[in-house]
């Protein structure tokens, strides 16, 4: 797989609320898929175990059998990467532009002060 294909299938699953929110139920300690299912009583558990998929493909969750139960793993690297990728480097930008503004400013409010009143 491509590392755009990682990224298409990472922002793919982080589209659906639901699997943002298993994520985030993820993010502590790994869960039973049992678990997972009492967090969404709203939907069954073959709809839960269709998300937990996605995001299996996406590798973000990693499952490990354990007996009978099926304990669920948050994965944070692929997030990672993609924060590397794309959110370090545009956030870094974006605050050196910040910081060229607020020079900016003050460097003209300065101006102004020293001009005195018209």
């Amino acid at each position: 797989m491509s590392i755009s294909d990682r990224y298409d299938a990472v922002f793919k699953a982080l589209a659906a609320p639901v699997r943002r929110q298993i994520m985030d139920d993820l993010r502590d300690q790994p869960l039973t898929t049992g678990t997972l299912c009492e967090h969404f009583p709203e939907i069954d558990r073959c709809t839960v175990m269709q998300h937990l998929k996605v995001l299996e493909a996406a590798d973000l969750v990693i499952p490990v059998r354990k007996g009978r139960e099926r304990w669920n793993h948050l994965n944070p690297l692929p997030i990672h990467e993609i924060h590397e990728r794309w959110i370090g480097p545009h956030a870094a930008r974006a605050v050196e532009r910040l910081g060229q503004l607020k020079h900016t400013l003050e460097r003209d409010s300065d101006i102004a002060v020293k001009a005195g009143p018209d």
